[in-house]
């Protein structure tokens, strides 16, 4: 078994990893020297939160160095994998961490999975401070009967299919039926059913546009699809959606589809909207105008020719999954009618005990993502799948911290993660400086990358990145796109040589 001490690997491996100075460059006790003014400050995850708090350290930290380290081959997380394929203006901020990656004292290393390839002790021995900023890779389950039946996917599953994400690429839906069914009102309920409702035409016009990176296979099944109409359903009421206005208006908008809104199910809301805090009063009053005012006469035109349509089904909670007469696939799904207890944030859905059969072909659970324990030496809270900290400092474990939605939750949009996570950096680097942080030089990725390769891992750096980006640029501008992504890992390594 490869020994843990760092300083067996600093110095077994420096002679076998770094070529001896010239002459004109620090002598080795020089350089040494150095090597104790420079954090070594490890991240793990480069989704916006692993970048962000990247971009925090190297900012205000003039010496110190962030490996970054990923599992998957690819950089940036969900800007690449759970951004709406339509929203390419969304995906800007990878030019910004595109940055943060040219910057020398920071490095890329995709296709390392820490808690298997590398653990988390072993990354402590090596660095002065490790953040976890891993995020939330998989999605809550809705425990009930039938979920495991054929046409039942995660919304998340389902993004990462038309997003390109390897371990999603055999989902394989079947979009021949006509009605699907959303579970949950956020803005990913909201993007996935853009898409299913997206018309053909209005798909290729994006590819002509350049405005798409959507993947080739999704495309096609897309083209095919018989999906004509998509309930969207809440277990609460209007005002609890979690969607922003900016989803809602652009499925209010969306070309060939109308949507279905019951004007019952928002009596009294009117008097209630002068209390409301800015962002929800505008969400409120958008919803009532859209279900109950009188559209204007080239409004009605529009959506009396839609062939497509939306409704959003409020105080419904998913409890069972029914399957077809054969048993062979999902045909419709059991709701319980539920009515609201509490008030403000503590308002919770009750079943009423009655309950409504919604007959579909499709159902897509959006109820929220779930982050997993990363390492056992890695306190982890199971019920709020979160890791215990203060302020981005892991309880109880001095040097780890962590930041996004491993950290706080899966909220919040990219703006909110961008926040968190120079509060975290902030913490790091206020520990630093008041010497809460191990003391003497670290030996960083030169003691990873051994061990690493000792145990047949080989990390792809950005500079790998960015010959695979640029194939796919290039196979996107064959095909009229802004890229084709690659999806195949084993591809992927062809292309550079692994």
């Amino acid at each position: 078994m490869a020994p843990r001490c760092w300083r067996w690997w600093h110095w077994s491996v420096w002679p076998r990893t770094r070529p001896p100075p010239a002459r004109s460059t620090l002598s080795f006790r020089q350089h040494f020297s150095t090597q104790e003014k420079t954090p070594q400050i490890c991240v793990v995850g480069s989704g916006p939160a692993g970048f962000y708090t990247a971009q925090h350290l190297l900012k205000h930290h003039t010496q110190a160095r962030v490996d970054i380290y990923e599992k998957q081959l690819v950089p940036f997380g969900l800007v690449r994998f759970g951004v709406a394929p339509d929203h390419p203006e969304v995906k800007n901020v990878i030019n910004t961490f595109t940055q943060t990656a040219h910057s020398d004292r920071c490095a890329f290393w995709g296709n390392v999975e820490v808690g298997r390839d590398v653990t988390v002790p072993e990354l402590r021995e090596a660095y002065h401070a490790v953040v976890l900023s891993y995020g939330a890779e998989d999605h809550q389950a809705l425990d009930i009967p039938g979920e495991e039946l054929p046409g039942v996917f995660s919304a998340r599953a389902f993004v990462g299919w038309y997003n390109g994400l390897p371990e999603n690429q055999e989902l394989a839906p079947d979009l021949s039926c006509d009605t699907a069914v959303i579970l949950g009102q956020g803005n990913v309920a909201l993007d996935v059913a853009r898409i299913l409702l997206t018309p053909p035409e209005h798909l290729e016009a994006l590819l002509l546009c350049q405005r798409t990176d959507i993947t080739k296979a999704a495309l096609g099944v897309l083209r095919q699809s018989q999906v004509k109409t998509v309930w969207i359903v809440g277990r609460r009421g209007p005002l609890q959606v979690a969607f922003t206005i900016k989803e809602l208006r652009e499925m209010i908008q969306l070309p060939g589809t109308r949507p279905i809104l019951d004007p019952e199910d928002f009596l009294g809301l009117q008097d209630r909207i002068k209390e409301m805090p800015r962002p929800r009063k505008r969400l409120t009053e958008l919803l009532l105008q859209t279900a109950t005012e009188k559209p204007r006469v080239e409004e009605a035109a529009r959506l009396a020719s839609a062939s497509r349509a939306w409704g959003l089904r409020f105080f419904r909670s998913p409890q069972q999954v029914l399957p077809s007469p054969d048993g062979r696939r999902v045909a419709g799904i059991r709701l319980a009618v539920t009515r609201l207890e509490g008030v403000g944030e503590a308002t919770r859905a009750v079943p009423t005990g009655d309950v409504e059969d919604l007959p579909c072909g499709l159902v897509l659970s959006s109820i929220g993502y779930k982050s997993h324990p990363i390492d056992p030496s890695v306190p982890f809270d199971l019920k709020l799948g979160v890791i215990p900290n203060m302020e981005g400092r892991v309880v109880d474990v001095p040097g780890l911290y962590c930041s996004g939605w491993v950290k706080r939750g899966p909220t919040g949009v990219i703006g909110t993660t961008m926040n968190d996570s120079f509060l975290t950096g902030q913490m790091l680097l206020q520990d630093l400086k008041a010497g809460l942080l191990p003391s003497g030089p670290r030996p960083g990725s030169v003691a990873i990358q051994a061990l690493l390769s000792s145990r047949g891992v080989r990390p792809v750096s950005f500079s790998d990145w960015e010959k695979l980006d640029a194939e796919e640029v290039a196979r996107g501008q064959g095909s009229g796109k802004s890229r084709e992504k690659l999806v195949d890992p084993q591809e992927m390594l062809r292309l550079l040589g692994h």
